[in-house]
């Protein structure tokens, strides 16, 4: 997939609403002010769409957003699972339909009002599913459990502490300390607050977990050609790739022969193959935070350390501006907004633009990757 898709497209436009933990609007209304956005910023009318993807746990759909935007015959629509993990594979999907002369305008979105909505988790009345027999039962209610109990096992196997997981968090809440944007602009965090901070699910406290967010946010893709024509340098597609490896259980890795090694590694191999590049080329990353140890566990799959390794990267600065590999730059999901990772897609194309609020000099590849432990994808930018 790779080989066919490589800087055969681009992203040409991006939009979002304010994110806050209430927002009055309808998930539909916020949905429609994102695209609307940005086919603004490419400088595409919304009556040339006649792509969409998003997710399956989307709430809006693509036939009522298509009337209401006032788009015309849509030839292509998608919709990708498992939560944060389908981010980077919307844009894929488009990329793959535009290359192919499937569509000549696709939209990829996710509106979503996490912070004023209910948690997922809370519902009792439904049947569980398959996985969740197989935890839920045994105290692992949460994502955050399911989570907590991988970062003990990395703890104990490799040595990571939570003055590595700190790092993370830190480096989030920095580049949020410089985005007006973010939920947590000008609210900074020190090491005091974290390591007094209350426990969600040991190892994991209040700072290891994502926001609560209201907000939406959307993309538009084009082919290269067309990209070159729009208001904004086009952020090409260089490469995409999802992942879903051999005998995977949700979040937990029970049958993996190494729990540890999750979905990032699948997807890595793919989007390394499909590229002219590789780790040591990327000048800037946006991945997934839903929690701090999908950080080092994600450094190690997409190849920027060895196995064991990634807590120890996080140290000296190593994920700040000027550090080894600058991270999550607009703040990420610890820190700007959750909204299941698409912010970090946001936040890609403005590095490669050159219009961050914190950019990275002279950045011209940017990796962004979806949610590690769950089937995900990634998505190897570059201007």
């Amino acid at each position: 997939m790779g080989a066919t898709l490589k800087d055969a497209t681009a992203i040409a436009g991006i939009g979002q609403t304010p994110f806050a933990k209430h927002l009055p609007e309808s998930e539909k209304t916020l949905a429609c002010r994102a695209i609307v956005a940005a086919l603004d910023d490419a400088g595409i009318a919304p009556s040339e769409v006649d792509a969409f993807a998003s997710y399956t746990m989307e709430e809006t759909d693509e036939v009522e957003i298509a009337k209401a935007i006032g788009a015309g015959d849509v030839t292509h629509f998608s919709k990708v699972g498992y939560g944060g993990g389908g981010s980077c594979a919307t844009v894929a999907h488009l990329a793959a339909a535009v290359a192919t002369g499937q569509a000549g305008v696709g939209v990829a979105w996710r509106s979503r009002k996490r912070g004023s909505g209910p948690r997922p988790w809370k519902n009792t009345r439904v049947q569980l599913p398959t996985p969740g027999q197989w935890t839920r039962p045994f105290g692992l209610l949460r994502p955050a459990d399911e989570i907590g109990l991988l970062a003990r096992r990395y703890m104990h196997e490799y040595g990571a502490t939570r003055d590595h997981l700190f790092n993370v968090a830190l480096a989030c809440r920095n580049r949020a300390n410089q985005n007006p944007a973010a939920i947590m602009y000008e609210r900074p965090l020190t090491r005091e607050m974290y390591m007094t901070a209350r426990w969600i699910s040991e190892p994991l406290c209040l700072f290891d977990n994502c926001l609560e967010t209201d907000g939406a946010l959307a993309c538009v893709v084009v082919s290269a050609e067309r990209a070159r024509d729009c208001r904004h340098r086009p952020v090409y597609v260089h490469s995409a790739a999802q992942g879903l490896p051999a005998q995977h259980h949700g979040m937990v890795n029970y049958w993996n022969d190494d729990p540890l090694t999750g979905p990032a590694w699948t997807a890595a191999r793919h989007l390394w193959k499909g590229a002219d590049l590789g780790p040591q080329d990327v000048d800037v990353a946006q991945i997934y935070d839903a929690f701090t140890p999908l950080i080092p566990l994600s450094l190690e799959g997409y190849g920027f350390c060895g196995r064991g390794e990634g807590a120890a990267f996080t140290e000296g600065g190593a994920l700040e501006i000027g550090g080894r590999l600058p991270l999550n730059t607009g703040g990420g999901g610890l820190s700007e907004a959750y909204v299941h990772g698409f912010n970090l897609i946001t936040e890609g194309v403005k590095q490669l633009r050159g219009t961050s609020t914190a950019q990275v000099p002279d950045a011209t590849t940017c990796l962004v990757t979806a949610g590690e432990g769950v089937p995900t994808s990634a998505l190897l930018l570059r201007s």
